[in-house]
């Protein structure tokens, strides 16, 4: 990864060229639609023309890639089937692991970072990585006390290498209306620029995970592992031995399926107010569920501070949009300017805005399915819709930004996981401003 920022300005011109590849192939396709063609073939062609283009981007950006590609793979339940399988491939090729670095490289960080007596604060350390990840990989070793930990150790110049990639992505952001035409991506990769930037010290993802699991210790339904030892390139942790999140979605029994979208859904809403943190990385690799159902916790490198919580603002969004009082509804948006100045908005634009959220509280238990989720976000890629036709009305300001892409990574996850879990319970005790009987604007 250390020669990426070297290969940065060649790279960028290779990839310049895509996004006029992407137009050209649009336009071919709009022809065919207008000459009569198949609707839904052409745009499944489309679709899996879009995602060639779009995955060669991020095939070429290495670290950042796949940080992006979690986030994205997040939200693939919402993807309609019949359109979903080229992103589902070129996903998976991204978040393939990368070859583990050499022994000697990984020796040369710990002297850098734990010393060059780092031996002896270990029982055992296993060399060979259990697990890669976009600027790092995992090592399982046991302490000196005893305690089996994990040893998550920096690649060698990969915070050069991920600030060329983020760099390049912010340069492509046009690409992603691919993905989410009629949506501003530039704040959206500004803060996810932001928030991978944070990651590359180890030491402010050891702080964060300090006080997750202070507050989480010994709880009946969480498990966040303690922190051993932290510097910024290397961070030590206790190891947690539980089935991975991704696991569950794919054979995981009903009963696993519910009590993990539950735990789920109550950790992204509670921690806030608990921690006065939000995690703020939602992919299926940094949950897992212990055989005593708890959720266990992991990779805290992305953290938002939210001292009082969540926005009591976002409660009274959808207690109103659930009340169908679009009146106040309307004009709570304008007033935190979820609307853009100057443009109308109808009451069904809005209520399709908030259906990820509003949905899943008109029942004491709701199923959260992919089916439901890819109606949920229909709006979002009908190219035939009034809002593309026309130009968007609703805007998603930055400094709610992380929150939405949290929870509704949350709900993603939820739909993968085809489970059960009573969101009107948890938002009614966790979500500010939801179960006050005002607007309170």
């Amino acid at each position: 990864m250390s020669d990426i920022p070297r290969k940065s300005s060649a790279r960028t011109a290779k990839l310049a060229s895509i996004p006029l590849g992407i137009a050209g192939r649009a336009a071919v396709g709009l022809g065919r639609r207008i000459a009569g063609g198949d609707r839904a073939q052409i745009e499944a062609e489309m679709s899996a023309r879009a995602a060639e283009q779009l995955f060669a981007v991020l095939g070429e950006l290495k670290g950042g890639a796949m940080k992006l590609g979690q986030a994205l793979s997040v939200m693939e339940a919402a993807i309609p089937e019949e359109f979903a399988e080229p992103y589902r491939e070129s996903l998976s090729k991204l978040q393939a692991a990368a070859p583990p670095m050499p022994v000697k490289d990984v020796h040369r960080v710990l002297d850098r970072q734990l010393g060059t007596r780092w031996r002896e604060r270990f029982r055992e350390f296993d060399d060979e990585p259990t697990a890669s990840a976009s600027i790092g990989q995992v090592h399982r070793a046991v302490w000196s006390d005893g305690r089996e930990v994990a040893v998550k150790v920096q690649y060698p110049g990969a915070d050069a290498a991920l600030r060329a990639d983020l760099r390049t992505l912010s340069r492509f952001s046009g690409l992603f209306s691919t993905i989410v035409p009629g949506m501003d991506v530039r704040p959206v990769i500004d803060e996810f620029n932001s928030r991978t930037e944070e990651e590359l010290d180890y030491r402010i993802e050891a702080d964060n995970q300090r006080r997750f699991a202070e507050v989480y210790r010994d709880d009946p339904k969480f498990a966040v592992p303690r922190v051993v030892a932290s510097s910024p390139k290397v961070v030590v942790t206790e190891w947690m031995s539980a089935t991975k999140l991704s696991r569950i979605i794919t054979d995981g029994t009903r009963e696993q399926r519910n009590a993990a979208g539950t735990r789920l859904a109550e950790f992204h809403f509670e921690s806030p107010a608990r921690v006065g943190l939000l995690h703020a990385d939602p992919h299926p690799g940094n949950f897992m569920l212990s055989d005593d159902g708890r959720l266990g916790i992991i990779d805290f490198g992305a953290s938002a501070p939210f001292p009082d919580g969540l926005p009591p603002v976002l409660g009274r969004m959808v207690r109103l949009a659930v009340q169908e009082d679009f009146d106040d509804l309307t004009q709570l948006l304008r007033d935190n300017k979820f609307v853009l100045p100057g443009k109308a908005v109808t009451h069904e634009e809005i209520a399709d805005y908030l259906r990820p959220f509003t949905d899943p509280i008109h029942s004491e238990s709701f199923h959260f399915t992919r089916d439901w989720l890819q109606e949920a976000a229909g709006t979002a890629t009908d190219f035939t819709s009034p809002q593309f036709r026309t130009g968007r009305s609703l805007n998603l300001p930055p400094e709610y930004l992380m929150i939405f892409r949290v929870l509704l990574g949350s709900v993603g996850i939820c739909a993968q996981l085809d489970a059960y879990a009573p969101y009107m319970a948890i938002l009614t005790e966790w979500l500010p401003g939801f179960a006050d009987a005002g607007t309170g604007r």
